[in-house]
């Protein structure tokens, strides 16, 4: 049970003051108290304290004085991420969260507060600066289902989220792919196949290996990436995106090209740590390894190789030309052929098929005329041009 009682105090000039203290029994059995001017107030105190507890909703008084960089290191460490993902946060609150709000009691952090750091991002790009914000709201949403504190500040109206930059994904031409092509060393050139013809991953190809191609069935697992620690830019082997594994069809294009490839560069036996750059080692004959029979690596391949066919092919600068245009080609070519959305999101390793629909709606084939002649034959109108207004020409069947 809760009390309040009155006490004095003598001030330094001699005179006596009366205030009122609240007490109140936490659930873990502790009894903080709260002083106040007025008894009616410390009674109020009292009973929404007790309140709080009884739903279920009540804050330990010293639960939110823990930093935000203390808990948001706890927080990290207990996370199950990829290590480089793991290593990719860590970095990006390091950088830019920790030295605004990192010193601060995690109570102490206002919406206002929030709002204040999010202005101090200016110079990055809107998708970046949302990113951090998903992290720095990640905190707070664990630091709630903790107790710690109430609210999750991030999620207040007046904080303006930065949201992600709309970009309407422009596929290349046919053309264009195949200029890319062409216009790198002959070893690579099955890089801009396998990306465009089953839509895989950069490190998805590079971790593409013998073993996952099935010649027969026409199929392909994708079931291992070429990764970089952000540490120390170490190689491994990893899991695709998201922990998933996939089958994508084997086009006979593909296939072929595939085929001619190995005779000119035969698959290398390839050892890496596996999942952490000191994980277990795993050996794959890898299909893409550079001239030293390595593994690529993304930052080099880019740099070296990428960046220098798309010189000689005459194609702008620009992150939107990079790699993974390719898998941009692969979606394009689906839909236009009239592959479902579910079926691209699953060759695509996408978790969410509305993912996929949200980047790509754009490219899907116009529907007018299909749906005019959907419903056209559905009321037994026959006679009717596509592309025409098909009224002096159409005919109504009897009805049944």
């Amino acid at each position: 049970m809760g009390s309040v009682e009155k006490r004095t105090r003598t001030l330094a000039n001699g005179k006596v003051k009366t205030f009122w203290l609240a007490r109140w029994r936490e659930p873990s059995g502790r009894q903080p108290s709260k002083s106040f001017p007025k008894k009616g107030l410390a009674e109020d105190h009292v009973t929404k304290m007790e309140g709080d507890i009884l739903r279920g909703e009540y804050i330990a008084v010293n639960a939110g004085k823990v930093t935000f960089e203390e808990y948001g290191t706890r927080w990290l460490e207990s996370r199950t991420f990829a290590e480089s993902s793991r290593e990719a946060v860590a970095m990006r609150l390091r950088v830019h969260a920790f030295p605004v709000l990192g010193e601060r009691p995690l109570n102490t952090i206002k919406p206002s507060t929030v709002q204040s750091w999010l202005r101090g991002l200016s110079n990055e790009s809107r998708n970046y600066q949302e990113v951090l914000f998903q992290h720095v709201s990640s905190v707070f949403k664990a630091a709630v289902d903790d107790e710690l504190i109430r609210k999750n500040p991030c999620q207040a109206a007046s904080v303006t989220r930065p949201g992600r930059k709309p970009n309407k994904v422009q596929p290349w031409p046919m053309e264009r792919v195949l200029k890319m092509r062409d216009s790198l060393r002959d070893r690579y050139r099955i890089v801009v196949t396998l990306g465009a013809g089953l839509g895989l991953r950069q490190g998805e190809i590079f971790g593409l290996a013998v073993e996952d191609i099935d010649f027969e069935r026409k199929r392909v697992i994708v079931r291992r990436q070429v990764k970089l620690s952000n540490v120390d830019n170490t190689r491994y082997f990893a899991l695709p995106k998201g922990e998933k594994v996939r089958e994508v069809p084997l086009p006979v294009a593909v296939s072929d090209a595939v085929r001619d490839h190995l005779e000119k560069f035969p698959a290398t036996a390839v050892t890496l740590p596996w999942e952490t750059k000191g994980g277990p080692l795993k050996t794959a004959n890898l299909v893409v390894t550079t001239d030293r029979k390595q593994a690529c690596r993304r930052d080099e391949f880019n740099r070296m190789v990428w960046t220098k066919g798309r010189q000689a092919s005459g194609i702008p600068d620009g992150r939107e030309n990079g790699c993974h245009m390719l898998r941009h080609v692969y979606a394009s070519t689906l839909l236009h052929a009239g592959e479902s959305v579910k079926a691209l999101a699953e060759y695509l390793g996408h978790s969410d098929p509305g993912f996929t629909l949200r980047t790509y709606t754009h490219l899907l084939p116009e529907s007018d005329e299909r749906t005019r002649k959907a419903v056209d034959e559905a009321f037994g109108v026959t006679g009717v041009e596509l592309g025409g207004p098909g009224e002096a020409n159409a005919q109504v069947s009897p009805a049944a």
